[in-house]
């Protein structure tokens, strides 16, 4: 949970969602690796190889070299990946480091964690749902993430292939539907 009265910072917003991520991540028991998500493309395992590449893309980034791939990997690799990357965020310049982001523009390592968050957030919540967890996310991460991303960083994800369809949810939506709907979810 994030502290509402302090000014909020994209390292806090990726340690909060992390933190639940890893929690969901390791709620995933092995016979559901298989099992389909809300993302298309992808399976259990697929997803979760997915969020570890989402640290090595941050560790990479703060070490000036290109992300590995990250295939086979497990929640304890996503716990490991995770804390790596808190620990690094926390060293003196990390933020202010240059990197590519997914959709080929250069931008600080700060900005990169900021869209590694919204990341996390949306694919805890297809983890979730896809293993039968709760699915209810941080009210205060879910008004973070809409307030930075909301509605730019869907359409131009889309226009990258990397977002699906918006999905319509309705006026009197919850902010978590709303967020959803905008990157291509059915709550």
């Amino acid at each position: 949970m994030l502290d509402q009265e302090a000014p909020v910072n994209p390292v806090d917003l990726y340690r909060s969602a992390a933190g639940r991520a890893v929690e969901v991540a390791e709620g995933v028991r092995s016979e559901q690796l298989g099992l389909p998500t809300p993302c298309s493309e992808w399976d259990v395992q697929a997803l979760l190889d997915h969020m570890v590449g989402g640290t090595e893309y941050l560790l990479a980034a703060m070490a000036g070299r290109p992300p590995l791939p990250t295939t086979g990997t497990t929640a304890a690799d996503y716990r490991e990946g995770v804390d790596a990357v808190v620990e690094g965020l926390g060293r003196p310049g990390a933020l202010e480091q240059t990197c590519l982001s997914p959709l080929g523009f250069e931008w600080p390592v700060g900005q990169a964690v900021a869209g590694t968050f919204m990341d996390v957030l949306i694919h805890t919540w297809d983890l979730a749902r896809a293993t039968g967890q709760a699915t209810d996310l941080d009210p205060a991460l879910v008004e973070a993430c809409i307030a930075m991303f909301l509605p730019d960083m869907p359409e131009r994800g889309r226009e990258a292939g990397i977002v699906g369809p918006a999905v319509d949810v309705g006026p009197d939506a919850s902010p978590q539907e709303r967020m959803l709907g905008a990157m291509g979810r059915t709550a």
